[in-house]
């Protein structure tokens, strides 16, 4: 037995210096900017580091991220899918331990009489069938010589937790999409404000060009525009509550619920926009992205099979030994020590006819290992082009925001002067309709660009790594 283990083992020796198993290299990004376009920053700290509650202050926002965060169903798959990984991985570090399994069998068999094992068991047994009774453990063990074993718990350990990333970058984009739902559900109801307030103010026109038609100062034209205005105003109404009912339900279904009014308390021109938003340095927004951390570890899996593959078409080192009882008569079959037999080998499995299907899964793992690479530089230049898009979004709405401002303002003082006007005569009703009409525009505009600004803010809180603290 020694002997046929020492031989073993050199053959095993002559092929390790015999092949050359390459080894596999990562190639990660070297060129990451150490700047955002447009930006000069030398403080580290960035906005994606701060917690959930302390971004998001509103307390309804909270309530509504809180529920999300434990009710979501996409975050509750992506749980399911880290306790799949996690058993995985179990799975995989019991890999390298030994293989033991009980055997208990009884048989019986009629050998044919002109058969060697008829008349062998006529003659010396003076019976004409044969019985067998075994009970053994055996043990087998795989040598892991070429790092399949360790390799294979490498990968199944960055699968775990690469799906624990997915399951923070599905929060990020989760936070993100109910604050940004609760933001367009507070514009839809200033939307339904302006209008409602617009509405008012073109029933007032329609009741004076009315009067003034009656007095026979104004064509039934004047009457048919204005009635026209009113009609418009009026039809905004129920397209906005219609939208506002639709987006309550999307944020319902956000936050794990079924369709149903969504609490507010607040106004659209209540919240404030956040003015500092520190971006800090590429590198450290890289460090906190959970999407990009997740594809950084699908490359070491991807790396790590790499070398499964490889080792795969090597020799297989296999030891073995199995142990128990034996007997032909179930009467003699637990009699020790008589019974007793013991079988200890070890083999080498290389493999022949199939050795180009391995190499070409071998050279498919490569290939996949590339594909990631390339995935990954892609996954970090879209962060870095996310960060720098919002940081420019948030620039330029807020000097358009005080435009607009500027020009709401301005449109309210043309609507008051226009009705003055109209009333004494020195106005026609087109002009009081032309600025009633901007002033909806305009308001509208307003509200629109304060919501864009607030949902700037939250994509760039979550570009920058935030939202899964």
């Amino acid at each position: 037995m020694r002997n046929i283990i020492h031989i073993i083992f050199g053959v095993l020796l002559l092929g390790i210096y015999s092949c050359n198993i390459p080894r596999s290299v990562i190639n990660l990004i070297k060129d990451t900017p150490s700047q955002y376009r447009g930006l000069n920053v030398t403080d580290t700290a960035s906005v994606g580091s701060i917690s959930v509650k302390e971004f998001f202050a509103h307390q309804f926002v909270q309530q509504l991220l809180d529920s999300a965060i434990q009710k979501n169903l996409d975050l509750q798959i992506a749980i399911k899918n880290i306790e799949a990984a996690n058993l995985l991985l179990t799975r995989a570090k019991m890999g390298s331990l030994p293989q033991l399994s009980l055997q208990v069998a009884a048989s019986s068999s009629r050998p044919s009489d002109n058969s060697l094992n008829g008349i062998s068991a006529s003659q010396f047994l003076n019976t004409t069938h044969i019985e067998d009774y075994n009970a053994n453990l055996a043990l087998s063990w795989e040598a892991d010589i070429w790092g399949k074993i360790s390799k294979q718990k490498e990968a199944a350990f960055a699968t775990y937790l690469q799906t624990t990333e997915v399951k923070k970058a599905v929060q990020t984009r989760v936070v993100a999409m109910v604050a940004n739902s609760f933001y367009q559900l507070l514009l839809l109801d200033a939307q339904l404000d302006i209008a409602n307030r617009n509405l008012k103010l073109t029933d007032s026109t329609l009741k004076m060009v009315t009067q003034q038609f009656e007095a026979g100062q104004v064509t039934s034209l004047a009457v048919a525009q204005t009635k026209a205005q009113w009609l418009s105003a009026n039809q905004l109404i129920p397209q906005i509550t219609q939208a506002i009912q639709i987006q309550e339900n999307a944020l319902s279904e956000l936050t794990g619920r079924f369709p149903n009014a969504i609490e507010r308390k607040t106004t659209l021109a209540q919240l404030e926009v956040p003015t500092q938003l520190a971006a800090g340095l590429p590198s450290v927004m890289l460090a906190m992205r959970p999407d990009v951390k997740s594809v950084e570890l699908g490359l070491r899996a991807a790396n790590a099979k790499v070398g499964v593959a490889n080792a795969a078409i090597y020799p297989s080192l296999i030891i073995s030994a199995s142990g128990g009882v034996n007997s032909f008569k179930a009467s003699n079959w637990f009699n020790v020590p008589a019974s007793l037999f013991g079988v200890v080998g070890a083999g080498i499995v290389q493999p022949i006819f199939n050795r180009k299907e391995l190499k070409t899964q071998f050279e498919l793992a490569k290939v996949e290992r590339e594909k990631l690479v390339l995935q990954f530089r892609q996954s970090v230049i879209k962060a870095v082009v996310e960060v720098a898009n919002e940081q420019t979004k948030l620039e330029n709405l807020k000097a358009e925001f005080s435009i607009a401002q500027t020009r709401v303002q301005t449109l309210k003082q043309a609507v008051k002067n226009a009705d003055l006007l109209f009333k004494s005569g020195m106005a026609s009703y087109l002009e009081v309709i032309s600025a009633q009409s901007n002033l909806l525009q305009g308001e509208l505009n307003l509200a629109s660009l304060k919501t864009a600004q607030l949902s700037a803010s939250v994509e760039l809180y979550r570009a920058l790594g935030g939202g899964w603290q």
